[in-house]
């Protein structure tokens, strides 16, 4: 593990962001079959300090979540979800590794690996074209955005669960 800072903009699979609102976006080309891996972390009561707007991967019960009014949501609605946790089991955390993007570093004390700080940019998820059918292997913790369905899509290690506002 290790801590970085970056005040910029990040484009990951791509040269540049799509626009200035954006403060971290992933490669969204027609043949994308590639989504982001949340963290896992054992429990979500092992998430100390977590602020509205996490999102986790709890292997205890293999459910994707995410941190709303002060308490955590399911996203994965199945409950079969299956994880191998034997290449994390026994290994120690460095708490204090954390990669920010925008804000303060110095100064901001958001909890968290991956920290987007500013307050007017946003996160555009990887784009793939129905997820279920093109990204072949998912790990438990994927999550991407359908771009047929126009739903953000989760993985819980078994089955994947759509979400439309």
């Amino acid at each position: 593990m290790f801590s970085t800072a970056v005040f910029s903009q990040v484009a990951i699979g791509k040269s540049s962001v799509s626009t200035p609102s954006v403060s971290l976006e992933f490669y969204d080309g027609a043949d994308n079959a590639k989504a982001m891996i949340l963290p896992w972390v054992n429990s979500e009561s092992a998430v100390t300090g977590a602020v509205d707007g996490t999102i986790i991967y709890d292997t205890s019960d293999k459910k994707i979540k995410y941190r709303k009014a002060g308490s955590w949501f399911d996203l994965s609605v199945d409950t079969t979800g299956v994880v191998d946790t034997s290449l994390q089991s026994g290994l120690t955390e460095n708490a204090s590794a954390k990669a920010q993007i925008g804000g303060n570093p110095a100064t901001d004390t958001t909890p968290g690996m991956l920290v987007l700080s500013d307050t007017d940019k946003a996160m555009v998820l990887p784009k793939v074209a129905s997820p279920h059918l093109k990204i072949i292997k998912p790990e438990p913790g994927t999550i991407a955005y359908d771009t047929v369905s126009k739903q953000l899509a989760v993985f819980n290690g078994t089955v994947w669960s759509f979400w439309k506002p």
